[in-house]
């Protein structure tokens, strides 16, 4: 899958007139590759090993323009640092482990009741929501 998924991001971005250099190839292939949100640090460090002269601004522009082209998305964690992981399809949450940083996504249709709950008692129109879930995964507890 994650080759497959690399393969497309690539196609992706050369289709919006990104240039494909070796280092933001490498970029993409880290990010398509991990079941982990990875902060652009993380990115860059893992990125480094495959490609030494890769450039942390590199891995910046990489990360901005995939999340601009919804490839991937930015996942906010306990410790406020933000990460990245690959974007799903259709609507659905997001829980992380606080531990190892791997994401799980989960879909959430019969949350509609609470969130037309929450927008009454706060007088606000409900248009969109994003959930994000923390925990402890299992992998970590074992």
């Amino acid at each position: 899958m994650s080759a497959e998924l690399h393969h497309i991001w690539l196609e992706k971005l050369q289709s919006n007139g990104y240039r494909l250099t070796g280092s933001r190839r490498t970029v993409v292939e880290i990010i398509a590759e991990s079941k982990h949100a990875l902060s652009p640090l993380e990115v860059y460090e893992l990125a480094r090993r495959r490609n030494i002269s890769l450039g942390l601004v590199t891995v910046y522009r990489t990360l901005e323009k995939l999340e601009e082209l919804n490839l991937i998305q930015r996942v906010h964690q306990p410790q406020g640092c933000q990460a990245f992981i690959a974007a799903f399809t259709g609507h659905q949450h997001l829980i992380l482990c606080k531990r190892c940083g791997k994401v799980e996504f989960f879909s959430g249709e019969d949350l509609d009741d609470f969130f037309e709950k929450i927008g009454s008692q706060t007088g606000y129109q409900v248009e969109e929501h994003w959930l994000q879930l923390f925990g402890v995964c299992s992998d970590c507890l074992s």
